[in-house]
């Protein structure tokens, strides 16, 4: 059992990654880190399509990772 979570834990791993790596980045250069506060905070939201399900399927890649490695540990 502890087997297939450790193999299931590192192929999960190495999609978030891939995930975390096609995300397009938020802001260029230094004017981006003045506004992009303030774009975020105020601005509607810009995540639509490929953007969106890029997001939402990090968050899940991470949620499944953090218990495969907490069930990684206690079967340990």
């Amino acid at each position: 059992m502890s087997g297939f979570i450790n193999v299931l834990l590192v192929i999960v791993g190495i999609i978030m990654i891939v995930l975390i790596l096609l995300q397009p980045g938020k802001s260029a250069g230094l004017s981006g880190a003045i506004s992009g506060g303030a774009e975020q905070l105020f601005g509607k939201q810009k995540a639509r399509g490929v953007e969106y399900i890029l997001h939402r399927g990090t968050i899940v890649a991470a949620v499944v990772f953090f218990i495969l490695a907490f069930l990684s540990a206690y079967f340990l």
